[in-house]
C-alpha cells in the first residue's frame, strides 16, 4: 500500500487520494446541477423573487453557525472516512424527496427550506471531514497541488453542471434535476467506503469537554498572526459572496430576460475561468507566494461583480456579463488551492476538524445574514444597484487583506 506521508509519491499514484477525488468530482458536479434547479424551482416552480431565493439559501447554511463549533468537535473524534461516507448518503436520500414532493404537489417554501437545513446539516459536518481527511491522504508539500486537483475538477463541474443543468431543466423540469444530485452522492458516498487508508482510533470524550475543545479551535485561528486576518476578511468576502448569489439569478433571469438554459451557460464560462486559474494556482503560490496570489484574486473579485453590474439586453451586455463570469471563475480557482493549502499545511491534525468547521461556520453565519438581506433589498432597490454595492464590498475585502499580515504568506511557513 502506498504510504500516504511519502513526499516522493506523485498525487496520481496515491489510491486513496484518486478515489477522494472522483468522489469529489461526481459530487461537484451534482451539486451544480441542482444549484440552478434549486433556484428556478423558488422563481418559477413556486413562484417567489429575490427574498424567497435568499430565505432558502439561508436555511441551507443556518445550520453552520448554530452547530459548527460542536461539529468540529465530532469531526475530530470521530473517524473521518465513514464520516464522510454517511453524510454522503443521507444528502442524496433526502434529495430523492424533493421531487417526490413536487409530483404530489406538496412542496412549498417552508418545506423547501426545511429540507434545506436537514441537507446543510449533512454539509456541516462533510465539509469539516473533507478538508480534515485531505491532510492524512497527502503529505504537506503537497497539499496545494492536491486542493489545486479538486478545484480543476470542480472547474470543470462548474462548466458543464450549470448548463446542463439549466438544460435539465428545460428537459425534465427543476424538481426532477435535483435527482442528478442525489445520485451523485450517492455514488460519492460509496467511493469514499472504499478508499485503503488507515485512521486512528476514534477518541472518546465527556460532554463537559466538547466546550474546551471547540474554544481550542478558535483560540487556534484567531491568535494566529496570519491565520486571524485571513478568516476575519474571509468572512467579510462571504457576506459579499452570499448578498451577490442571491441577487445575481434575479438580475440575469428577470431584468436581462435570461431562460434557466442561458443562466446556465452564464455560469459555466465561470465555470471555464476556474479551471484555468486553479491549473495555474499551484505555480502562482510557488512564485508570489499564497499571500500575494490571494490578495490579487480578491481584487479581482471585485472587477468582476463591477463588470456584471455593467451587462444589458444587448449582445455587448452579453459579453460583460460573460467576461465578469470569466474573472470570478479565475479569480475563484487561483485563489483556493493556495488558501487552503496554507491552512491546511499550518494547522495540527488533531485541530483539523474544530479549525475548518469554525471558520467554514461562520463563513456560512455571513450567508444566512447575506443571502435573505441581499433578497430583500435587491427587491426593494433594485438588482443592478445591488451588484454595484457588492463589487464595492468586495473591493474592501481586498484592500484590508492587503494591508495585513497575511500578504507575506507562503506555505514554506509551516515547515519552520
Amino acid at each position: 500500500m502506498t504510504d500516504a506521508k511519502d513526499p516522493r509519491v506523485r498525487l496520481r499514484n496515491r489510491p486513496g487520494f484518486v478515489r477522494f477525488w472522483m468522489a469529489s468530482t461526481v459530487s461537484d458536479f451534482g451539486t451544480y446541477v441542482s444549484a440552478i434547479a434549486i433556484q428556478v424551482i423558488v422563481v418559477f416552480t413556486l413562484h417567489k423573487g429575490a427574498a424567497g431565493v435568499g430565505l432558502v439559501g439561508a436555511a441551507r447554511w443556518l445550520p453552520y453557525p448554530l452547530f459548527g463549533l460542536v461539529a468540529g468537535v465530532l469531526v475530530d473524534r470521530s473517524r473521518r472516512r465513514p464520516l464522510l461516507a454517511v453524510t454522503d448518503l443521507v444528502r442524496g436520500l433526502l434529495l430523492v424527496v424533493v421531487p417526490v414532493l413536487a409530483v404530489a404537489h406538496h412542496l412549498s417554501l417552508v418545506v423547501l427550506m426545511l429540507f434545506m437545513a436537514v441537507f446543510g446539516s449533512m454539509s456541516l459536518l462533510n465539509d469539516a471531514a473533507s478538508q480534515s481527511f485531505l491532510p492524512r491522504l497527502v503529505p504537506a508539500n503537497q497539499l496545494t497541488p492536491a486542493n489545486a486537483r479538486l478545484d480543476q475538477s470542480g472547474a470543470v463541474a462548474q462548466t458543464s453542471g450549470p448548463a446542463i443543468g439549466g438544460g435539465l431543466v428545460s428537459l425534465l423540469s427543476a424538481p426532477w434535476a435535483v435527482l442528478i444530485d442525489a445520485v451523485s452522492y450517492l455514488v460519492s458516498g460509496l467511493l469514499i467506503l472504499r478508499i485503503p487508508i488507515p485512521e486512528p482510533p476514534r477518541r472518546t470524550g465527556s460532554l463537559r469537554g466538547v466546550r474546551r475543545e471547540a474554544l481550542e479551535g478558535l483560540r487556534w485561528i484567531y491568535k494566529h498572526a496570519t491565520l486571524r486576518p485571513l478568516a476575519l476578511n474571509t468572512h467579510g468576502w462571504f457576506l459579499c459572496n452570499a448578498v451577490a448569489g442571491t441577487v445575481l439569478p434575479l438580475f440575469v433571469l428577470r431584468t436581462l430576460g435570461v431562460s434557466a438554459f442561458g443562466y446556465g451557460v452564464v455560469l459555466s464560462v465561470g465555470g471555464v475561468g476556474a479551471l484555468v486559474g486553479s491549473l495555474a494556482a499551484t505555480r502562482l503560490g510557488a512564485r508570489f507566494g499564497c499571500g500575494r496570489v490571494v490578495v490579487a484574486c480578491r481584487v479581482a473579485t471585485a472587477a468582476s461583480w463591477a463588470s456584471m453590474a455593467l451587462s444589458h439586453h444587448q449582445l455587448s451586455g452579453w459579453v460583460v456579463l460573460g467576461a465578469g463570469q470569466l474573472l470570478f471563475g479565475l479569480s475563484m480557482g487561483a485563489e483556493n488551492a493556495n488558501e487552503m493549502g496554507y491552512w491546511q499545511a499550518l494547522t495540527p491534525d488533531a485541530l483539523q476538524g474544530r479549525t475548518n468547521a469554525t471558520r467554514r461556520s461562520i463563513n456560512r453565519a455571513m450567508i444566512v445574514i447575506g443571502a435573505p438581506a441581499g433578497g430583500f433589498l435587491g427587491d426593494a432597490i433594485g438588482y443592478r444597484l445591488m451588484l454595484w454595492i457588492v463589487a464595492g464590498g468586495f473591493l474592501v475585502v481586498a484592500i484590508t487583506l492587503g494591508l495585513s499580515k497575511f500578504r507575506n504568506a507562503r506555505v514554506e511557513d509551516a515547515f519552520i
